[in-house]
């Protein structure tokens, strides 16, 4: 479909690959809502574009991309590329951090930026749609199902344990944050995942996850209780 206020990205997509395929694509434009509802009936779709290779049609984009032996997730899938992403890029922040502040990757610090820039961009995710992550949330917390206000405060809890944490300010405030909303959080997975068998989708990344609850989800949780006693002790060390 191209016209005046809509270019389809699918099309543009679908060409794309085509000739990444090394293909010489016929590109056929549907530039009216007539032309684009006259070709689904001719050929009995209801979507656009459709590829047709050597006059057999192959279907949509996603389509093609099977057509193609490339992977196409369902909808409904698990997979953990959201964590993957934050967990890697938290990672190649804290490096940059560390490389700025003290001139070196080599030092303890870069773990302590990684977990806290980590439990930042984590309630970031969490924070662009608190009440899907609430509804998700109160599946498996054991404190937010007692008490639902918790399942909309947390989100705010973790991203300020981690701002503060990547300051290194208010210690005070930040360690018994982030221990406390970690130990709830993992004694509720480890319940839900490993003695009650249940499978669900882990609230870690937002309302939307794909994210199966388990090992990823107890691990987050299991950081924020290492980073709330490494930063608490700290405090009351004096150091």
């Amino acid at each position: 479909m191209v016209m005046p206020d809509h270019v389809c990205p699918y099309g543009l997509k679908t060409k794309a690959l085509l000739e990444r395929k090394g293909y010489e694509v016929d590109d056929h434009w549907l530039e009216t809502r007539q032309e684009t509802d006259d070709f689904k009936e001719k050929h009995g779709v209801s979507t656009t574009p459709q590829t047709f290779i050597d006059g057999k049609r192959i279907g949509g984009y996603d389509d093609l991309r099977e057509f193609f032996g490339q992977d196409v997730p369902k909808e409904g899938d698990t997979t953990y590329q959201p964590v993957i992403a934050i967990f890697s890029v938290a990672f190649l922040m804290a490096l940059a951090f560390a490389w700025s502040a003290i001139g070196t990757v080599l030092d303890f610090r870069v773990i302590e930026w990684f977990i806290a820039i980590a439990m930042t961009l984590l309630g970031i995710q969490k924070l662009q749609d608190v009440e899907g992550f609430s509804t998700m949330f109160l599946n498996y917390d054991l404190l937010a199902r007692r008490k639902v206000e918790y399942a909309y405060v947390y989100p705010f809890a973790e991203t300020l344990a981690g701002v503060l944490m990547i300051a290194g300010a208010l210690a005070w405030l930040s360690a018994p944050l982030a221990l406390f909303v970690g130990t709830v959080g993992a004694v509720s997975v480890f319940k839900a995942v490993y003695v009650d068998k249940r499978e669900l989708k882990c609230a870690c990344v937002g309302g939307s996850s794909s994210v199966p609850l388990g090992f990823i989800s107890l691990t987050e949780n299991l950081m924020m209780v290492a980073m709330g006693l490494w930063t608490g002790g700290r405090w009351l060390a004096g150091i």
